[in-house]
């Protein structure tokens, strides 16, 4: 007898087939399945906070590896069905799963990049470089602390692409954090299918489409596959 997970998966399957915008939209809950912890989850940063416990010891950056879940994102875009992904990590696995820079907003940054000040190019840290090669400004930590205004460039990109969006999918995010929390709600209004993977409860619980709490291993990778062969691809 097929379980209640199975019907989800397949269903979100036949969604991602049928769709012809399809935007995910990735939180800290994503990379949980890489060894890297979440914010408000479960064993989360703040949530261990609120409990008086101490803080995780957390991997190397350098030497984190994307998971099932970025994998299925990147499958995604492999077989045509990703037209845009918008993420809150700076974790930089989105880009090392093989997800193409165009089509990936990082709203609060990524650790592996610069961003220069005057016109938003992103530069590899790597290279060292301490003006930006396309207008000389001034290269500085991609990264966005608390306060900062988010990059325009990749707001502007994630607003008109969840606009455009027949189905959005949020995997690990508690979509609290503004003004990042407000792009589902772009996509509802823009009459979009809201799914949302994520272990712990969000504001949008009871206005989305189809809803899983199981770990995004669980649901995410399993759905792609489902997709494929709906696609009549083995």
């Amino acid at each position: 007898m097929e379980s209640d997970l199975e019907r989800r998966i397949k269903t979100l399957a036949q969604w991602m087939f049928e769709a012809k915008y399809l935007v995910v939209f990735t939180g800290a809950g994503i990379s949980t399945e890489s060894g890297l912890p979440d914010f408000r989850g479960p064993n989360g940063i703040w949530t261990r906070m609120d409990k008086g416990l101490p803080s995780k010891p957390m991997p190397s950056w350098e030497s984190v590896e994307p998971n099932e879940g970025h994998l299925a994102i990147a499958e995604l875009q492999k077989l045509g069905k990703l037209k845009f992904l918008i993420s809150q990590n700076v974790d930089n696995l989105h880009l090392k799963s093989g997800i193409k820079q165009e089509l990936l907003a990082e709203l609060h940054g990524n650790i592996a990049k610069l961003r220069c000040e005057r016109c938003e190019t992103t530069a590899d840290a790597s290279l060292n470089l301490e003006k930006c090669p396309h207008c000389g400004g001034k290269l500085v930590s991609s990264v966005v602390n608390f306060g900062q205004p988010l990059p325009r460039k990749d707001l502007e990109l994630s607003y008109r692409h969840s606009e455009k969006s027949d189905l959005f999918i949020v995997v690990g995010s508690s979509l609290v954090v503004t003004p990042a929390a407000y792009i589902p709600g772009e996509a509802l209004r823009a009459g979009a299918k809201l799914v949302i993977i994520n272990e712990g409860e969000t504001p949008f619980d009871h206005t989305c489409h189809l809803r899983f709490d199981e770990k995004i291993g669980d649901a995410l990778p399993q759905a792609v596959s489902e997709l494929k062969k709906l696609m009549g691809i083995t």
